[in-house]
């Protein structure tokens, strides 16, 4: 069983930046890859940024070069930063995991990009 709880959204200006947080309930948060997915009012969830247990890393190209994924394992959490955030990246944005062919994710939280 996995427990993902997303936080740090919220409203910020175009060109500004937020960093979002995912705190993982899981004793082998180590080995679980984990991914950022954001959906858009009226559009399909979209699949944004992935970190593997080995820390390689990949990114939709909406947001390549703006938005970086990590993670503290100790801390059992992955960081969204994003930079030079555009009123298109409004979206609640969620983390998702699998585990033993079992998907998981979290509640979501809002950005929203917005002079």
């Amino acid at each position: 069983q996995v427990h993902l709880a997303e936080s740090g959204g919220g409203l910020v200006q175009p060109g500004g930046s937020l960093r979002l947080s995912c705190a993982a309930s899981a004793r082998n948060f180590s080995i679980l890859t984990m991914i950022w997915y954001r959906q858009a009012p009226g559009k399909q969830r979209e699949l944004i940024a992935v970190i593997d247990s080995k820390n390689i890393t990949s990114y939709a190209s909406s947001v390549e070069d703006r938005f970086t994924i990590s993670r503290d394992n100790p801390k059992n959490t992955v960081y969204l930063q994003m930079n030079s955030l555009k009123p298109e990246d409004t979206a609640v944005y969620y983390c998702h995991t699998n585990f033993l062919w079992r998907d998981y994710w979290g509640q979501g939280t809002q950005v929203t990009v917005s002079s």
